[in-house]
């Protein structure tokens, strides 16, 4: 299938974000208890080792070789901390099994800390999983649905730490295009200034823009941020096709050009089998009975035509010229790759 992405105005805060406001991943290491006899075995070492670590930390003494983890298993839980989230607010959580645990259903996770890149704590995560799935079986059948060894627990884990970020205190602001592009930079630059103001915004690349708060709004940040970010700009882009050869997927964006050129198509089908016959000897003669191979081919080619499509032409001309040669999504693939090598494609080939 094609679909033509035609242009349209979008908001600021759609096509950039604002520098330091972005959210920070956090991963911990803990264990998930109460589990039905579907923890991890015996021959997890790390297992056993952290079930007796939290033991002796809460005061009791375990001999390590009588320690049995049937309803333990070991996880490392994973989250996301948005931006200006404050001490006391919670977050959700993915617990993940590491060991050889097949289900994870019926789990509460212990108390985890979650830390960040830096090695601090920002967060820690207990209570029930909510996995979603289930797994059972015996010796010769099993039933599974969904991923039982990964949970979730909403809002699992409260916010210990603050990430400092004090908005109020800018003198000016920081925008990042998500995809970089100059013309898109120049557009956001004009509607930024057509808005506020000559010289509020300043553009130092394609993909950084410099914005100063204006005196109307001092004091006022969170609201110049709302107004600035509610702005409408018409977003550009390379004119860029993305083919994915597994799927037979094909995208194409509206700025896609070719030059003038002449596209010959013809259906080459290839057809091999194999068969068997007996080869045996005459009445009373002397020789052996033996099989022997007969291979058959069969090669049909289907009318090919020749469709010429002008320099300049969109992409509703480019779909309607390939269509009308009876090209698959398939096709098309191999016929904008000889397109792209006879120079005539104006548009990026992305191949997934």
């Amino acid at each position: 299938m094609l679909f033509s992405v035609a242009a349209h105005a979008t908001r600021i805060k759609d096509i950039a974000r604002l520098e330091g406001v972005r959210d920070n991943q956090l991963v911990g290491y803990g264990l998930v208890v109460g589990l039905n006899g579907s923890g991890d075995s015996a021959s997890t070492q790390f297992t056993v080792q952290s079930l007796v670590n939290m033991m002796e930390r809460l005061g009791v003494t375990v001999d390590r070789d009588q320690v049995k983890v049937d309803n333990v298993a070991a996880v490392i839980v994973t989250a996301q901390l948005p931006p200006f989230a404050r001490a006391g607010s919670t977050i959700d959580v993915l617990v993940s099994s590491v060991g050889d645990s097949e289900n994870l259903a019926g789990g509460t996770l212990l108390m985890t800390p979650l830390r960040g890149p830096d090695g601090n704590t920002f967060a820690v995560a207990q209570g029930p999983l909510v996995v979603g799935s289930l797994a059972f079986g015996g010796e010769a059948a099993k039933v599974q649905t969904n991923h039982p060894t990964v949970g979730r627990i909403p809002g699992g884990a409260l916010v210990e730490r603050e990430v400092p970020f004090a908005l109020g205190d800018l003198q000016s602001l920081t925008y990042r295009l998500k995809n970089a592009d100059f013309t898109t930079m120049s557009r956001m630059n004009l509607a930024v200034n057509t808005a506020f103001g000559p010289e509020t915004a300043a553009a130092v690349d394609g993909g950084t823009l410099r914005v100063k708060i204006p005196a109307a709004f001092a004091g006022r940040t969170v609201d110049f941020v709302a107004a600035l970010e509610s702005l409408d700009v018409v977003p550009d882009s390379l004119a860029r096709i993305v083919v994915n050869e597994r799927t037979g997927t094909i995208v194409m964006g509206e700025d896609v050009r070719i030059s003038t050129v002449a596209v010959s198509h013809s259906n080459l089908s290839l057809v091999i089998s194999e068969s068997a016959q007996v080869s045996q000897p005459n009445a009373f003669g002397e020789g052996k009975t033996v099989v022997v191979p007969d291979t058959g081919i069969e090669v049909s080619e289907q009318d090919s035509s020749l469709v010429v499509m002008k320099r300049g032409v969109s992409i509703g001309d480019v779909a309607g010229a390939l269509n009308a040669i009876g090209a698959t999504p398939r096709d098309l693939i191999a016929i904008f790759q000889a397109i792209k090598a006879a120079g005539a494609l104006h548009a990026e080939l992305v191949i997934l």
